[in-house]
C-alpha cells in the first residue's frame, strides 16, 4: 500500500498560497512534521496536511498568501 504524500508545490496548491508562503507555514511549530527529506525536498503525509489545514482554515483565510 502506498501512502499519499505532498511536497511543497502540492501543499501550496492545496492551500491556495504561493510556495514561499507554504514554506513559511511549514516552519510553524504547529505544522506537521515531514515524513522524509528527499533530494527533491521535504514531503508530508497528505492526511496530516489536510487535517492541519482543516483546523486552521479560518485563520489562513485572513493571512496574505
Amino acid at each position: 500500500m502506498t501512502e499519499d504524500v505532498m511536497a511543497m508545490a502540492e501543499i501550496a496548491a492545496f492551500l491556495g498560497v504561493s510556495r514561499q508562503r507554504a514554506n513559511t507555514l511549514a516552519e510553524r511549530a504547529d505544522f506537521p512534521v515531514p515524513i522524509a527529506h528527499l533530494t527533491v525536498g521535504r514531503v508530508w503525509r497528505a492526511a496530516d496536511v489536510r487535517a492541519w489545514a482543516a483546523k486552521r482554515r479560518s485563520d489562513l483565510e485572513g493571512e496574505p498568501g
